[in-house]
């Protein structure tokens, strides 16, 4: 486990879940840093094995499940670290919920997530599975860059104040997949954090490549219905400095010639974290 923290104790405290194929821990860890967290990235096994004699998640207040292909994607995407989560640490799951704290599950995570039944969880059943992430419609992997438009009446905890933002995608499977009861459930309750959109950052409306899988409805993103559980495909942690864009030199020119310099050098992404950070300080700390 690493202790390595950048800001004082009794503040907020990620875990950064590591181990079998995840591949964007580091990331991760550093985009929680970053945004003002104590963060650990623990290997699975690691948590597993602590959790035999104590709950390992209880000094945390932020678990996020983060992207990768775990176990390489054997069985489908997300479905065996989905499996590994529930058989072994189920209730101590159950706990961290309970007790206010917050998950965030990008992309083979939200995989996981959705494959574990934490998400929708609708009516606080956190154990029913009723959406999916499917195959992508073009049959290939996608890696680029999307644009997506926050819902202002979402409930998400992470993406408060968020009304358009840019990330990067990178998976085979990110369809959001539902029933057309379920999707307006969705809705209805405010579970629908982000949609992928066109350049005028209106929903995609379908359309390939604004919308890189086939989602229905545009889905990129949702959450339960308290809010404090997330899933989305993008990657937030991949944004977390200007220069991470492919078009920041071409952003910093055009500043330039207008004799201005950015606000900030810090990526989009790093919102998302920041309101996880700045939800733990004013209702868990």
């Amino acid at each position: 486990m690493n202790r390595k923290t950048s800001m004082a104790p009794g503040g907020a405290r990620a875990l950064v879940l590591t181990g079998f194929g995840i591949n964007c821990d580091y990331e991760t860890q550093y985009a929680f840093r970053g945004a003002g967290a104590e963060a650990d990235r623990v290997h699975i096994n690691r948590l597993v094995e602590i959790s035999r004699d104590r709950d390992s998640l209880e000094p945390y207040h932020i678990l996020a499940v983060d992207g990768g292909f775990s176990w390489a994607d054997d069985h489908g995407a997300g479905v065996l670290l989905g499996l590994k989560l529930n058989s072994h640490l189920g209730d101590r799951l159950a706990n961290f919920i309970k007790a206010g704290k917050l998950i965030i599950g990008i992309c083979n995570g939200f995989q996981a997530l959705v494959n574990m039944g934490l998400l929708p969880g609708f009516g606080g059943n956190y154990k029913t599975r009723s959406v999916a992430l499917a195959a992508n419609d073009c049959g290939n992997f996608r890696d680029q860059w999307v644009r997506l438009s926050g819902d202002p009446g979402s409930k998400c905890v992470f993406t408060r104040g968020i009304d358009k933002i840019e990330l990067p995608v990178r998976h085979g499977e990110g369809k959001f997949f539902a029933s057309p009861e379920v999707i307006e459930r969705l809705k209805a309750n405010g579970q629908v954090a982000l949609r992928y959109a066109g350049p005028d950052y209106r929903p995609a409306g379908g359309v390939f490549p604004d919308n890189p899988n086939g989602s229905l409805d545009d889905i990129a993103g949702i959450c339960d219905e308290t809010g404090r559980i997330f899933g989305l495909m993008p990657h937030p942690e991949a944004f977390h400095h200007l220069t991470n864009h492919p078009d920041w030199t071409r952003t910093l020119d055009g500043l330039k010639r207008q004799g201005r310099f950015p606000d900030s050098l810090e990526g989009q992404g790093l919102a998302i974290f920041r309101n996880a950070v700045r939800y733990v300080e004013e209702n868990l700390l």
